[in-house]
């Protein structure tokens, strides 16, 4: 692959599917939620000649996103396939981690934090409060809170109940990449953090990661797809069944996208970790150590 091509933006419930992203992202991206779409955008491009680099744009809380998107370019035709590639996700839970501890610096300090993200299924929304609490552990604010657009506590809820704790400012950050909308309140001063990351800043990070594509393209002739394939496995921590039992994984996908997939254990059998997967830790710039082996914690900020 040459270093010319578009770029796609693979996109999940984090940027609504795309709606997020679309004024964000600069020329030479092409936004797409997964599934039919991706496959219309990729024979485009192909029909014009054009070479591909698709990115997982989720930011750590969308791992069926990027095993998705695997196995939609694994489906293509042969002939379709050459001169696609397929990068590495957007941002990991680290990488949000430490971009919500930038932004919260910039919030004043007495501000109770609200840490918003559209809702998702239940292991990606536990993944948000596992992030709010090291946001809130190694940051300075009194108060780091959850709340979910179109779910469970919404961001009025999630208001309502930072004042019952005794929070007189509250501040929205935004743990997606579109802004919330900041609802009414009473008796307390509320405002939105602005976008997690700014268009600069994106463009920088989708660079840098179609970059790495291509460069592990150049040296390995490894087209990414294989490891995507694998991103979600083990998603939703190791867990038991009862004998007999198994159970079907479901993810949600933009209206008239979806297909079902599931797997059955064998009794006692947990989710098993791809090679190299699992729990371990990653960094990203200023972020702290996170194992989440025991929760063992420790800071290097």
């Amino acid at each position: 692959m040459s270093g010319r091509g578009t770029v796609i933006a693979v996109c999940g419930h984090e940027s609504g599917y795309g709606e997020a992203l679309r004024d964000l992202a600069g020329p030479g991206v092409l936004v797409v939620p997964g599934g039919r779409e991706l496959i219309r955008g990729l024979g485009r491009l192909r029909r014009s000649g054009e070479e591909a680099c698709v990115v997982p744009m989720t930011l750590g809380r969308d791992p069926e996103l990027v095993a998705d998107t695997a196995r939609t370019l694994r489906a293509l035709p042969p002939a379709a396939r050459p001169g696609t590639l397929l990068a590495e996700p957007f941002g990991t839970s680290q990488h949000l981690i430490a971009w919500l501890r930038a932004a919260a610096a910039r919030t004043p300090g007495a501000s109770a934090l609200l840490v918003t993200a559209p809702a998702a299924g239940p292991f990606d929304d536990a993944e948000l409060y596992r992030v709010a609490s090291l946001v809130h552990r190694y940051g300075g604010h009194p108060m780091v809170e959850v709340a979910f657009t179109g779910g469970t506590p919404d961001p009025a809820e999630g208001i309502r109940r930072c004042r019952l704790l005794g929070a007189g400012r509250v501040t929205l950050l935004p743990a997606a990449f579109g802004l919330p909308e900041v609802p009414r309140a009473e008796g307390a001063r509320v405002a939105a953090a602005g976008p997690l990351l700014p268009p600069a800043a994106l463009a920088r990070v989708l660079a840098e990661r179609v970059s790495d594509a291509r460069r592990r393209w150049s040296g390995r002739r490894d087209d990414g797809i294989a490891a995507g394939l694998t991103a979600a496995d083990g998603h939703g921590h190791s867990h038991t069944h009862p004998p007999g039992e198994g159970h079907g994984h479901s993810h949600t996908h933009p209206p008239g996208e979806g297909h079902g997939h599931s797997h059955t254990h064998p009794p006692g059998h947990g989710h098993s970790h791809a090679p190299g997967e699992g729990h371990d830790h990653g960094h990203a710039p200023t972020h702290p150590h996170v194992h989440d082996a025991g929760r063992a914690i420790r800071s290097t900020a």
